[in-house]
């Protein structure tokens, strides 16, 4: 028995994360209801809860249909998947981490939905920074505590990334309490579970 080969295939396992079907995100709505897509075993990923999903798309409704989704602070990409299943034209995950980043990709051809989503393995900020088609849906829920909401929020305040009359949804801390708005953005719904707060914003066209 080759020992060696051994420890080196279990020091693999533990440093390559993997998709495991035991940790996955069930999508709520849409053409793949109910469906449960695998994400990875880290700790570092936070799916945002199924309940809190399913009173953000009840909030949505009519607006995922046909719009132009960026999923900024992608993870598990709960979110993008589910404005996709609810009939999003594009969704743009993005996810900093490669591994987490090549799940997602691996997820979209699964469900046979590459040809509308687009996955960059990068900085939320160096996104945004880039000149590009605007989009009519946005979602933010980057790590708690980090200022990387607060820095998206101005970016997108101040670039061309979110069009007139954007929805914005925003997750954060319960502690950090309802988000303070740029001007020219509305507060439209806000809720709070367990330490979680959830919130919709607009931007006014």
């Amino acid at each position: 028995m080759n020992f060696t080969r051994i420890i080196h295939a279990v020091r693999n396992r533990k440093t390559r994360p993997q998709a495991d079907p035991s940790h996955s995100v069930r999508i709520i709505g849409g053409a793949w209801r109910g469906r449960r897509v695998p994400v990875l075993a880290h700790a570092e990923l936070r799916p945002t809860a199924d309940r809190i999903r399913e009173t953000l798309f009840n909030w949505l409704r009519a607006d995922v249909a046909g719009a132009r989704c960026l999923d900024l602070f992608a993870g598990s990409g709960a979110l993008g998947f589910e404005a996709l299943s609810r009939g999003a034209r594009e969704v743009v995950f993005v996810e900093r981490s490669a591994p987490a980043a090549a799940n997602l990709r691996t997820q979209l051809e699964r469900l046979g939905a590459a040809d509308r989503a687009q996955v960059h393995a990068r900085d939320a900020e160096a996104v945004l920074r880039e000149p590009g088609p605007a989009f009519e849906l946005v979602f933010l829920d980057p790590p708690f505590g980090s200022g990387a909401l607060e820095r998206a929020i101005a970016q997108l305040a101040g670039g061309d990334r979110l069009a007139r009359g954007g929805l914005v949804y925003i997750e954060a801390e319960r502690r950090a309490g309802v988000p303070v708005l740029p001007p020219g953005w509305s507060l439209l719904r806000s809720k709070f579970a367990g330490e979680v707060g959830y919130h919709l914003a607009r931007r006014e066209s």
